[in-house]
This record gives structure tokens, C-alpha cells and sequence, in this order.
């Protein structure tokens, strides 16, 4: 019988781990509420709303491992309080029966703010807002029978990422010349991992019943500056570096004040006012896995976009 690895939702990281298991000849089970994602032969696309529990006995059906990649449908403590927690009970439940191991990508929210580099033993004890989701959610999976891996990563980058600081915030923007307004400092060390090494470390874990139950770093290269970064970007599309100005956190304190949303993206700006450097070499070891360049994942980022803009321009 072949065996089924079922990746829940189609964002940068669910989608990614759908193609790079496809690409190595496993069956993948591609689970959504509109039916998206990645086209490819060993692809099923399937309608399912995974918070509900009557819809997972079926679509879990064969399961060695679930990749449980959904998000919160607004970027809100409260909302992520009112729709992870259920998900992530009944996915974990449903897995469970069938004996298959769940992977969370998971972010450095739990750990709060720290003092010097993020280590995979730095406590994970932040307890408000969106940072107190992350960390309950964590306590859920601990408590959970059923074996559980969560690989933690730093702001997203690469192919397929839009919805980041290093989305589409800064990529077209630079590679248009355009003033690059970054968050908080420009000069602070600033860890970012390339989406395609977090899925190749969660593909990774779910095939070792030796790492499952840990909570991992996704391979990450070397930390740069946000005005680093912008200098590579623009060296990967080939265009002059554009001008890096910064928002000052206290702007999106005072707008915070009407918006929620401000508020929400205020919560984590002492990410980009101090050093936020995750080291991710314990994980690298036990994975046996390296992080790519950062100047070869820009290249291919650059290069996707740029396909963006083709696709958009047809």
C-alpha cells in the first residue's frame, strides 16, 4: 500500500513541503477550504476544513505523517486564541488514530524578548498577546499522545513568500528602485530563513521517529543587517541599491492607538529594534541538514518574483 504524507493548508511553507515531497516520488494529500495549491502528478488536492474533526477521519486515511501548515486567518491574538488551538486538538487527535507523526513550522514568537542568541535551549516562556498562542500551542503538542516535531523558524524568505517583512514589502520594492522603508533598525543583526530549508528540515524530522517529540531550529543562514539584505537583493536582480530608510516603532505604537492591526505588527517590533539572531546549528547537526547561501536563496527569490511580474504583465 502506498503510503500518504498530507500537508494541511497551501501557504509558502505548506506548498513547499507538498512540492519537495512530490519531487521525491511520496504521495502527498494537499488539504485546503478552496481546493489550492501546487499542480503535480503525485498531488491530490483536496476541499477539507481541518478545524473540523468529522472532516479528518477520511482525509487522514493511509497518513505517515501530517504537516500541519495553516495559519490564523487574520494576524490578531484573538483570533489566533479562537481557531489554532481547536485545529491543531482535532489534527493531532485525527493523526493520532491513524499513527502518523505531526510537523508544525513554528516561529521564535514563544521565546519573547531576549538577550543574545536564540538557542533551541532558550526558554520559551512568553505568555501575551500572539507570542502566548505560540507557547500554548507548544504546551498542546507536549501534552499530546500522539508524536509531534516543531521546527522553528525566523522571518520567511524565498519563493512563494509574499505576506513577510522580506516579501513583498521589500523585493519588488527594491527591485524597482523604490525607497526602502524597513521596521525598527536597519543596522541590527537580523536572522532569515529561506522557506525551502524549513520544509526539507520538517520532510527531514517526520521520517525520524528519533527526532520526533523535539522542538528544532530550521537550518538558517548567518544573520544580516536589513540594509544588508536590501544591498543583496538588489545585487541578486542586478539593480542599484535603493535608498533604506526606517519606521520607528514608536510610529506603529501611536497608530496602535486606532488600529488593531498596528497594534498586532507592534507587538513583535523588538524583532527589528535589537540584535534577532537565531542560531540553528544543534538542529543542523541532528537534521544533518545546511542552510542555503543567502545569496543563492535571494537569487532564486529574485528570479521568482520576477516570473510574478511577467505572469502579471501577460
Amino acid at each position: 500500500m502506498n503510503t500518504v504524507h498530507v500537508v494541511t493548508g497551501a501557504g509558502p511553507v505548506g506548498s513547499t513541503v507538498a512540492q519537495q515531497l512530490a519531487e521525491a516520488g511520496q504521495q502527498v494529500r494537499l488539504l485546503t477550504r478552496s481546493g489550492s495549491g501546487p499542480v503535480h502528478p503525485l498531488i491530490e488536492r483536496r476541499r477539507v476544513d481541518v478545524s473540523r474533526p468529522e472532516a479528518l477521519a477520511v482525509a487522514f486515511e493511509g497518513a505517515v505523517a501530517v504537516h500541519h501548515c495553516i495559519h490564523g486567518s487574520s494576524y490578531d491574538a484573538r483570533v489566533w486564541r479562537s481557531e489554532l488551538p481547536q485545529a491543531e486538538r482535532a489534527v493531532l487527535e485525527a493523526a493520532g488514530r491513524v499513527g502518523a507523526v505531526v510537523v508544525f513550522p513554528e516561529s521564535l514568537y514563544s521565546y519573547g524578548p531576549v538577550e543574545g542568541t536564540i538557542t533551541e535551549s532558550t526558554p520559551r516562556t512568553a505568555t501575551t498577546g500572539k507570542l502566548g498562542v505560540r507557547t500554548e500551542l507548544l504546551a498542546q503538542r507536549d501534552a499530546s499522545a500522539t508524536p509531534t516535531v516543531s521546527v522553528a523558524a525566523s522571518d520567511f524568505y524565498g519563493p512563494l513568500v509574499r505576506n513577510a517583512h522580506a516579501g513583498e514589502r521589500l523585493v519588488p520594492t527594491v527591485l524597482a528602485g523604490r525607497t526602502m522603508r524597513v521596521l525598527g533598525s536597519p543596522d541590527q543583526p537580523h536572522s532569515f530563513t529561506y522557506v525551502p530549508d524549513l520544509a526539507a528540515a520538517m520532510i527531514t524530522a517526520a521520517a525520524r521517529p528519533e527526532l520526533w517529540n523535539s522542538f528544532l531550529h530550521a537550518p538558517t543562514a548567518p544573520p544580516v543587517t536589513q540594509r544588508r539584505l536590501v544591498e543583496l537583493v538588489a545585487a541578486a536582480g542586478g539593480v542599484p541599491a535603493p535608498r533604506t530608510s526606517s519606521i520607528p516603532p514608536w510610529v506603529l505604537r501611536a497608530s496602535g492607538v486606532v488600529s488593531r492591526e498596528m497594534r498586532e505588527l507592534a507587538e513583535t517590533s523588538y524583532m527589528f529594534t535589537d540584535p534577532f539572531v537565531m542560531d540553528s546549528s544543534a538542529s543542523e547537526a541532528r537534521l544533518g541538514l545546511s542552510p542555503t547561501p543567502l545569496t543563492d536563496g535571494l537569487a532564486r527569490t529574485v528570479a521568482w518574483w520576477r516570473t510574478q511580474e511577467e505572469v502579471a504583465a501577460a
